[in-house]
């Protein structure tokens, strides 16, 4: 036997995977052990650090607040949060004592020591702790994940098979001075948290993520392996802030969530309904080339079809509540007709399941593909809503292939691709590929299904030639799926489009066709959303482009500005010329002068400035203006008309660069 210090000379590296497990470095390990580092620049390492960190920060608050009782304190993507009860809610003065407490702990070095305790002494030891002890309750009854596990996720605490607890030792005296309940692991000590953290912000949550539980306090934070690592996460979040869809949709007047309507419910206005049916009619386009048939499907249904489907049993929490309707009664107030309960639907796929059920279907017909731009609602809590990234209203670009078992890995690769080349249209290029298993707590029909299942789409997505990685009990219930995860502009990484191979929901609603030697067969379906709503894929092209939408776009294409009033009726002619060819295009007749005229259309970001003056007026031309304020001089009409009208088709971005615009105007002068 050996503890894995002896193992590991590197000063990075600082945890370790024994027979496949996480452990901490000081764990004993047998020679017959099959023994890998963790470095602290790994996932698996991040988010140990991140998870230390949040045991400091909680460590630090009870030290500055005796009182404060804990919650929980995850890893999460980019960081970490714990949550505390407190009597007086947390300030940003707070923070900054907390930061100073915390960084006396870290130079300290205090040792993270792992002890494995009994239900009661686990109880007798953290007795004070209301919320450890719930905890404690529900051990076995909670869902075990990685260490990145985020949300309100009780296996932080309670996920492993034995119940411990983490000392906080001083390294000089050997006396424990903190402790929490934790499954681990952790870094040896904290002076290896260093000086790449930092806390990012407040927040209230409820307890375990029920509106029936206490609010309790919550301080997020971020840690990085070097103070470098933290200042380059910074100014990413400086440029996300920048680009945040929430700010940008009011700054240029795109939509909103008027709150008479309600939480997570938004409304678009002109400018943004402009751009969201551009990016619906390209996609109806591309999908009637693509073979699909459009179909419609109401917003409610009664709760008889959520049950054959299976979303009553596994989604109903996700579901708003049933409305009971059609109930009659007589005079006397008796019932004579029972009523039934309705649910705003959360799903579109059983609808199609009913279309194609509705008559006899033949081989000939399949792969049927159904295609749908259908309104769901989801009860998301008002602790997660987020703009348009997470909403109560959305609307799914939802398909739905019926194939056979021998035809579903072609019509896999062909709706990848599909999916691949139609987001690139979009804009986003840069991808892989996540496979979503089976979750074993969560999941309906046989394992052999879904292993067949799981397998068709692990060979799709490595035929693909794309990064595949692995999300284990990640998948819905009734299959596997393989999601697109796209980087936008500034490296983030957003779930786009899914792609699930589902053999249970035709099973479950009896689906059949007619094979080619008379015999009745289950067609196999496959659920796929290329945008995943409308709402979420709205906000990510708004992020993605920082609201300079590409020119197809742009709710407003063109603005023509004359240097004075005389050249306006000029300019009315050549926005007349655009208009009539279908560009979005308006003279600025206003009593502005032309540099605030500019400086408005600027900030609007409108793609394309026609500025006339006198010598342009002269020579037929106009003066191109750019973005980022490059301007062309003396561009003729007919060139500057072509040249917008071939920015619109082929989708392009605006040329910003003068190098490149010139390049581009002397390549339409050669033509």
């Amino acid at each position: 036997m050996v503890d894995g210090f002896a193992l590991f000379t590197d000063r990075s590296v600082v945890a370790m995977r024994v027979n496949g497990e996480l452990k901490d470095l000081a764990t004993t390990v047998e020679t017959t052990d099959v023994v890998e580092p963790v470095t602290i620049g790994s996932p698996d390492g991040l988010s140990i650090l991140r998870h230390s960190a949040a045991h400091v920060l909680a460590q630090a608050v009870q030290t500055v607040n005796p009182a404060a009782r804990l919650g929980i304190g995850p890893p999460v993507t980019n960081g970490f949060y714990y949550d505390f009860d407190v009597a007086v809610p947390f300030t940003p003065e707070d923070v900054k004592s907390l930061e100073k407490a915390m960084d006396r702990i870290i130079r300290q070095g205090q040792r993270f020591v792992r002890r494995v305790v009994t239900d009661d002494e686990a109880r007798s030891e953290l007795a004070g702790e209301p919320y450890k002890l719930e905890l404690i309750g529900l051990k076995g009854g909670v869902s075990t994940g990685s260490t990145s596990d985020s949300g309100d996720n009780e296996a932080v605490e309670v996920g492993g098979a034995e119940l411990t607890i983490y000392d906080n030792v001083d390294p000089k005296t050997g006396e424990t001075v903190w402790k929490d309940l934790c499954r681990g692991p952790h870094l040896p000590n904290t002076r290896m948290i260093g000086n790449g953290y930092s806390l990012t912000r407040l927040a209230a949550a409820y307890w375990r993520g029920s509106e029936k539980n206490p609010q309790l306090q919550r301080i997020y934070g971020t840690a990085w392996p070097t103070k470098d690592e933290l200042r380059a996460f910074q100014t990413r979040q400086e440029e996300a802030a920048k680009r945040d869809h929430r700010k940008l949709g009011a700054e240029l007047d795109l939509f909103s969530f008027p709150e008479e309507i309600g939480s997570g419910l938004a409304v678009f206005h002109p400018k943004g309904g402009i751009i969201r049916q551009e990016m619906e009619n390209y996609s109806r386009q591309r999908h009637t080339e693509a073979g699909y048939d459009f179909v419609y499907s109401p917003h409610i249904t009664k709760s008889t079809l959520f049950e054959a489907s299976g979303h009553l049993d596994w989604y109903r929490e996700g579901m708003f509540p049933p409305m009971h309707l059609d109930e009659e009664r007589d005079e006397t107030g008796h019932v004579t007709r029972q009523g039934v309960d309705y649910y705003l639907k959360p799903m579109n796929c059983p609808f199609h399941n009913l279309i194609f059920k509705s008559s006899g279907r033949s081989y000939r017909e399949l792969p049927m593909r159904l295609f749908e731009f259908g309104s769901v609602y989801r009860y998301e809590k008002s602790g997660v809503l987020n703009g348009l990234t997470r909403v109560r209203g959305m609307t799914q670009d939802d398909a739905h292939i019926y194939t056979t078992k021998e035809g579903m890995k072609e019509e896999l690769t062909s709706t990848l691709n599909f999916v691949l080349q139609l987001l690139a249209d979009y804009g986003l290029e840069d991808y892989y590929l996540e496979l979503s298993t089976k979750d074993p707590k969560k999941f309906v029909g046989s394992d052999d299904a879904w292993d067949e299942a799981t397998e068709t789409l692990r060979q799709v997505a490595e035929a693909s030639g794309l990064d595949l990685v692995a999300d284990p009990g990640g998948a819905a219930f009734y299959g596997p799926k393989i999601s697109v995860q796209a980087k936008d502009a500034i490296g983030r990484t957003w779930q786009m489009s899914t792609i699930q191979l589902d053999f249970n929901l035709p099973e479950r609603f009896d689906l059949e066709y007619t094979a080619n030697d008379g015999t009745r067969q289950r067609p196999v379906m496959i659920h796929r959303a290329l945008f995943g709503s409308i709402e979420r894929f709205f906000a990510v092209l708004t992020e993605h482009y920082a609201g300079a939408f590409p020119v197809w776009l742009s709710p407003v294409q063109v603005v023509g500005i004359p240097v004075s009033e005389q050249y306006g009726a000029y300019l009315d002619e050549v926005i007349g010329t655009l208009k009539a060819a279908g560009v979005r295009a308006e003279v600025d007749h206003s009593d502005d002068r032309m540099q605030k005229k500019i400086r408005t259309h600027t900030k609007a970001k409108v793609p394309f400035q026609l500025i006339v003056g006198e010598e342009d007026q002269a020579n037929n031309a106009v003066s191109f203006r750019f973005r980022d304020g490059t301007q062309l001089n003396g561009v003729p009409v007919e060139d500057a008309i072509r040249r917008i009208l071939e920015a619109i088709e082929t989708r392009a971005q605006v040329t910003t660069s003068p190098e490149s615009a010139l390049e581009s105007h002397q390549a339409a002068e050669k033509a």
